[in-house]
C-alpha cells in the first residue's frame, strides 16, 4: 500500500499519508543526500494512486539522463521549458490529456521584475494546472539564484496557493526565506531533514539526522488554521525501489 511510506521512531505506529495532503501543502527541508527526492517520490506515488495528475518542476533543469530511475515509470513524460511553438505544443498535448508531467526548468526564465510577469509565470499558473494539478517544486541547487528572481518570494507563493485547488510539495537546502512565518504558515506538513545550521526551525534535532530521517511537524485537522495544534515526531521514510 503506497500510503504507507515509513514509520514513526517514537511509537510502534506506521507513517501514513492522509488524503488531505492532496489539499495542503507539504514543506521538505534538508541538505543534499538527506532523502529529500526519496520522499517527495513516495508523495507523488501517493498522488497518483489517488487519481490526481502531477506537475513536477525541476528548476535543476536536469536532462533526461540526468533524472533518477525512481522516477521513469509509466507516468513519467519529461519535457524541458523553453519560450517556443514546439514546448507550447508538446505541453499543450500533455495537458489535453491530463498527463503527469516531469518539466526541467531554467530559472532564468523568470522575470526579475516585480511589474513583468514571464511566460514561465503564465505557463505555471494556467488555469488548467490550477484546477487539477498537484504541484512538487524541486529546487536542490543555487538556492539564492533561484529566489533572486523572486523580488518578493513570499508575496509569489501566497498568490500562488490562493489560487489553485490541490496543494504542493516543496523541496529545497536550508535557506533563511523559510524562516518567515508567514512562509510557515503555508505548509501544513513538514519533514525537515539534516541541516547542518541548528537554528534552523530552532531544532538541533535537524543536525544529526541519518538519510532518510526527518523531524515531521504537521497542523491537526481543525476547521482554522492558525490554531491548529503542531505534533512533531521524528520519522524513517522507506527507500523507495522502483519496480522492474
Amino acid at each position: 500500500m503506497r500510503a504507507v511510506i515509513g514509520k514513526y521512531l517514537d511509537s510502534i505506529d506506521t507513517l501514513k499519508l492522509e488524503d488531505r495532503m492532496l489539499n495542503y501543502n507539504t514543506l521538505i527541508l534538508a541538505e543534499q543526500g538527506a532523502g529529500k527526492t526519496n520522499l517527495a517520490c513516495k508523495i507523488r506515488n501517493f498522488v497518483i494512486d489517488k487519481g490526481v495528475p502531477t506537475l513536477y518542476l525541476d528548476f535543476d533543469d536536469s536532462h533526461e539522463d540526468e533524472i533518477e530511475l525512481r522516477y521513469k515509470d509509466e507516468h513519467f513524460n519529461y519535457i524541458r521549458f523553453d519560450d517556443t511553438e514546439e514546448f507550447d505544443k508538446a505541453f499543450e498535448a500533455l495537458l489535453a490529456e491530463k498527463k503527469h508531467i516531469y518539466m526541467a526548468v531554467n530559472p532564468k526564465f523568470f522575470s526579475n521584475k516585480r511589474d513583468v510577469k514571464s511566460k514561465l509565470s503564465k505557463t505555471i499558473a494556467r488555469q488548467k494546472l490550477l484546477d487539477n494539478y498537484y504541484y512538487f517544486f524541486h529546487d536542490i541547487q543555487n538556492l539564492n539564484g533561484f529566489y533572486t528572481k523572486f523580488e518578493d518570494f513570499l508575496l509569489y507563493m501566497l498568490s500562488f496557493t490562493n489560487l489553485q485547488k490541490c496543494g504542493f510539495t516543496f523541496l529545497a537546502q536550508p535557506h533563511e526565506t523559510f524562516e518567515n512565518p508567514h512562509l510557515k504558515l503555508l505548509f501544513t506538513f513538514l519533514y525537515l531533514g539534516k541541516c547542518s545550521n541548528a537554528n534552523y526551525f530552532n531544532t538541533s534535532e535537524l543536525k544529526n539526522l541519518k538519510k532518510n530521517r526527518f523531524f515531521y511537524q504537521y497542523r491537526t485537522a481543525y476547521p482554522t488554521l492558525l490554531f491548529n495544534e503542531i505534533k512533531s515526531s521524528v520519522v524513517a521514510i522507506d527507500e523507495y525501489i522502483p519496480e522492474e
